[in-house]
């Protein structure tokens, strides 16, 4: 109920009428039946403005930290995404991943929408990194299509650190179902799955004409957080 709230009286409005959002290729999106949305992570607006735009409910896997967060923001942030329905992902190791892809199928079972970011966390620079497997898994398990989306303009909106938005139109793409029936029965295989994935991201990519960078996310943003501890920038004078 509280997400129906929030989409239709007390949030969606009001970010329909901040960012103007201009949608493509939402008939790309099934009306019913089970479909994994997968899309490009930008900002922490991202959360919100997809669900504001579709017409179905859909289900994130958000990372735990949404959850356990602090202070009055960490509260707020936790409050929301529990009542919203979303799930959190421990992102912690192999276990938690296996975890967060049986929540995964469970939502796919029940026949809904289930959202999910291929890059594990939001990128640091506004490019697309490499996608992890666990959308491949899902895919091939649950024999559902997967609609790529990308997000365009809310990295420049509300990049990482920024805690209120910039008012700004942004652009969310949706491109077409696509079909992994072929590789049924394959989902163990490592191969199938780094292909399946791949062909994911480059539906992405193609999407939201981001640079591509063939690394994790999370790798990347840990080399530049040390690349800036050993050689800190030095205050302009």
């Amino acid at each position: 109920m509280f997400y129906y709230l929030l989409k239709y009286v007390l949030l969606g409005p009001l970010l329909r009428l901040l960012f103007r959002p201009r949608i493509e290729g939402l008939d790309h999106v099934p009306a019913s039946g089970p479909a994994i949305i997968a899309g490009n992570h930008l900002s922490f607006s991202d959360h919100f403005l997809m669900p504001a735009v579709l017409k179905r409910r859909i289900t994130f896997l958000a990372k735990a930290e949404y959850f356990t967060g602090s202070g009055l923001r960490g509260r707020l942030v936790a409050a929301f995404f529990r009542s919203a329905g979303q799930i959190p992902v421990d992102r912690s190791g192999k276990e938690a991943g296996r975890a967060a892809i049986r929540e995964g199928l469970g939502v796919l079972r029940r026949r809904e929408l289930l959202g999910v970011y291929p890059e594990g966390t939001r990128s640091h620079d506004g490019r697309l990194y490499k996608g992890k497997v666990g959308v491949a898994v899902m895919a091939l398990k649950a024999q559902v299509p997967v609609i790529p989306c990308a997000m365009i303009g809310t990295f420049e909106a509300q990049p990482p650190g920024q805690l209120v938005p910039s008012l700004r139109p942004v652009v969310i793409r949706f491109g077409r179902p696509l079909d992994f029936s072929r590789y049924a029965g394959l989902e163990n295989e490592k191969a199938v799955l780094r292909a399946v994935t791949d062909e994911i991201m480059y539906a992405i990519l193609s999407l939201s004409e981001q640079e591509y960078v063939d690394q994790y996310a999370a790798v990347a943003k840990a080399e530049t957080a040390e690349k800036e501890r050993r050689f800190p920038r030095l205050p302009l004078t």
